[in-house]
């Protein structure tokens, strides 16, 4: 939490991140006055203003929205604070204590503010309209109306305040559950006991051995563990089955898909786009890699494997940090300046550590902080790729901060948008500086991998979750069925050139985003096709495409999808935009099977 160093001997020195900018400690007295104060402050709010919203003028009305607002972002720095420490040790039973101990404390406060949305949305359209007139209201617009959004789908008052009571005690508890015993779980490899993050790293190891060492560990483990998994989720699936049909949601994804304020068929349309590209893509590519290793079909373990021909170098954190950062700059000098603070100022936790979070995220905090990163650095050209992912996501951040705590954040849908687009600027500056025709190969092939993880994989993924959500309605799932729907999903979407043995068929239950956030993985194919057709767009740009790009960054969830894609003549809502996405991705493919 101190914000100092891990020197690695390979890696170089390794910025872990200084929480104090939130608070100084977990028993800091600047916590607990925290704390106190909006524990007063939300019930002095529900004393002045319950019951009374229909009778307050616009510009009464827009005050109480600010100082809800206010109750709120103090409630977020609290939160954001226990999740980051909790996410740098999840095996630490203190730790652990601390954040539950918030969550329930954040929750017991928050509940008085519960009234406050559900009235808002029982106002007449007409009577709001008029009152919307008045500046201090019309600044929260865009928040109004995708609350309002959300109308159709509200319950009762009590209904409401008695869900969002319990959740510390449901849905919570069993991502919490699930997240330490991921944290928990030690895989055998080599003689050692690596975390899963240490375990995964291997499947991309040069030597084949080590590989198919790392999968069996990790399919083992796994399976000795899968009635737990089995059980965690077939529960929040029948949660959110109770909950949908309360609220009146026609699918499973309907929920989410009103949260990223998309409409179903524009998903759908995405889905059927990638899924009707599975053969084009990547079954085309799988095909072409087994013939470098020189086999009908490719064990799983290695279907990321370093090509045979790849050096398999490590890249130092200081040489990572500049790659992106240039990369950043030659786009934008704005946007690279953002960046800069996150590695000067101790924003950034990078190394691996026993019971730290696995994986990789920015988490934005609050507009009067800061976001932070979270990173298991360990040296891959993957890993700088996973720096590019998450610095964009933190510069997005920072610049959509002034929108204030309730417009800053950005839908799922677009929330990809700066990472995946900070990841193709530094991919393409390190092709462009690439000459050797052996490195731009190892190289491209890297990229295209990435680039059916994030688009095919991710769609396959979610194809897997509604099909098991569509199941749980009739029953709970076994153990097998879930392994048996995995399969059949990784094999349609993979095809024939990938081989799999039956202990892959645990390998679904390692996805964080199916427990903590159901139908997210979408996201990340809907961000990777929109930047596809960005770039594109970028690259046959004269002039001003940057400032256009970090106005779409300032807005936050201030606006929609159409309203943002606008300017660059984008629209994802037309059929033909999802074709032309996937065809950058063709198209390097296609560049990788005329080198042979």
């Amino acid at each position: 939490m101190n914000g100092k160093p891990v020197v690695d001997e390979a890696l170089g020195e390794l910025p872990a991140w200084d929480l104090t900018d939130l608070y100084p400690g977990p028993d800091s007295p600047e916590l607990k006055q925290d704390l106190a104060r909006s524990e007063d402050s939300a019930r002095d709010f529900q004393k002045t203003y319950a019951g009374r919203l229909a009778s307050l003028d616009g510009e009464a009305l827009g005050a109480a929205i600010a100082a809800f607002e206010s109750i709120q972002e103090v409630l977020g720095r609290v939160m954001s604070y226990a999740q980051l420490v909790y996410s740098g040790d999840m095996s630490d039973p203190e730790v652990s204590r601390f954040f539950q101990g918030m969550q329930e404390r954040s929750t017991t406060i928050s509940s008085n503010l519960l009234f406050f949305a559900l009235e808002l949305n029982r106002l007449e359209d007409a009577d709001l309209d008029e009152r919307l007139k008045a500046p201090g209201l019309a600044r929260y617009a865009p928040w109004l109306r995708d609350l309002r959004a959300m109308r159709p789908h509200q319950l009762s008052d009590e209904l409401e305040r008695l869900l969002h009571e319990k959740y510390v005690a449901g849905r919570a508890a069993w991502t919490r559950l699930f997240d330490e015993t991921m944290a928990s779980l030690r895989f055998p490899y080599q003689g050692k006991m690596l975390t899963s993050a240490e375990v995964i790293n291997r499947l991309t190891d040069r030597d084949p051995a080590a590989r198919r060492e790392a999968a069996k560990s990790l399919g083992k483990v796994l399976g000795d563990n899968m009635r737990v998994f089995s059980l965690i989720t077939n529960t929040l699936a029948k949660d959110k089955e109770i909950e949908d049909g309360w609220r009146s949601y026609a699918r499973p994804v309907s929920s989410r898909n009103l949260a990223n304020f998309v409409e179903d068929e524009v998903v759908d349309a995405l889905v059927g786009s990638v899924h009707r590209g599975y053969p084009r893509l990547a079954h085309r590519y799988y095909a072409l890699k087994a013939k470098w290793f020189g086999v009908e079909a490719l064990p799983y373990w290695d279907r990321n494997a370093p090509l045979p021909e790849d050096d398999d170098r490590l890249i130092p954190w200081q040489d990572a940090r500049q790659l992106v950062l240039n990369a950043y700059a030659d786009f934008s000098p704005a946007l690279a300046a953002i960046g800069k603070q996150f590695f000067d100022q101790s924003w950034i936790d990078a190394p691996v550590r026993p019971g730290k979070a696995p994986g990789a995220f920015a988490h934005p905090t609050v507009p009067s902080a800061h976001p932070y990163l979270l990173l298991n650095y360990q040296g891959r050209t993957r890993d700088v790729m996973t720096l590019a992912h998450e610095l964009g996501h933190g510069v997005h951040q920072v610049l959509a901060g002034p929108q204030g705590h309730l417009m800053a954040e950005t839908p799922l849908t677009l929330a990809e948008t700066a990472s995946v687009f900070g990841e193709m600027l530094t991919f393409q500056a390190m092709l462009a500086a690439e000459t050797a025709p052996k490195q731009r190969k190892i190289m491209l092939a890297s990229k295209v991998e990435d680039m059916l993880n994030t688009v095919v994989r991710q769609i396959a993924m979610h194809e897997f979750e509604t099909r098991v959500h569509d199941e749980r309605r009739s029953g709970e799932l076994l153990p097998d069925r879930l392994g048996e729907i995995w399969l059949e999903t990784q094999t349609t979407s993979l095809g024939p050139s990938i081989a799999f043995d039956d202990e892959y068929r645990h390998f679904w239950a390692y996805i964080p985003h199916f427990i903590h956030v159901p139908f997210y993985v979408y996201a990340y194919a809907f961000g990777d096709c929109l930047v596809n057709s960005l770039y594109a767009v970028y690259q046959g740009a004269e002039t001003g495409f940057a400032e256009k790009y970090l106005e779409m960054l300032r807005a936050g969830g201030s606006k929609r999808h159409k309203e943002l894609l606008a300017p660059f003549g984008l629209d994802a809502s037309d059929p033909a935009f999802w074709d032309r996405g996937l065809a950058l991705v063709e198209s390097f493919i296609e560049e990788l099977e005329a080198m042979d």
